[in-house]
């Protein structure tokens, strides 16, 4: 893996701006529309990745600094935002979203993390042995990969 801290969070740091752009303002077929039984809309991608944001990456990213692999990560709620969010409108999530990235990634930058640190490992409870560096730019592959099923999605209608 060849994976640049500063370069991912200069992708994860323009996520929020993406989505804005992309899909604030548009009519509700456009952010409700999905591909099918049991797949998701973009208004449900982004409460996902609000998920992410409350209770993954920097949980996990903490975890791994304060306790390394003697305890667990807990398992991530994949469909957590289908309960969370089913009366909070498209701004709210954008904006719900950007803040928490903000708050994230300021906390990631004041860790300073160096190369030692990114080599520290945790537990995930479905991988097993991971390493900071590896959730790190795992958080970086899963914005993008939901960007583009957003594009994906929406192209489909």
């Amino acid at each position: 893996m060849n994976f640049e801290l500063a370069e991912g969070i200069a992708v994860l740091r323009r996520t929020p701006a993406v989505l804005r752009a992309l899909l604030d303002g548009l009519p509700d077929p456009w952010i409700r529309c999905d591909e099918g039984t049991d797949t998701w809309s973009p208004f449900d991608v982004v409460g996902h990745l609000i998920d992410g944001e409350e209770t993954d990456w920097m949980v996990r990213t903490r975890l791994i600094l304060d306790s390394g692999p003697d305890e667990p990560s807990s398992p991530f709620d994949r469909f957590r935002h289908l309960r969370e969010n089913r009366d909070r409108t498209l701004g709210e999530l954008l904006d719900r979203f950007a803040e928490l990235r903000a708050e994230n990634l300021a906390t990631l930058e004041a860790l300073d993390l160096g190369p030692h640190q990114l080599r520290l490992t945790g537990k995930h409870p479905a991988l097993g042995l991971v390493t900071l560096e590896l959730l790190l730019a795992t958080w970086v592959a899963h914005d993008l990969g939901h960007l583009a099923q957003i594009a994906r999605v929406m192209a489909k209608r």
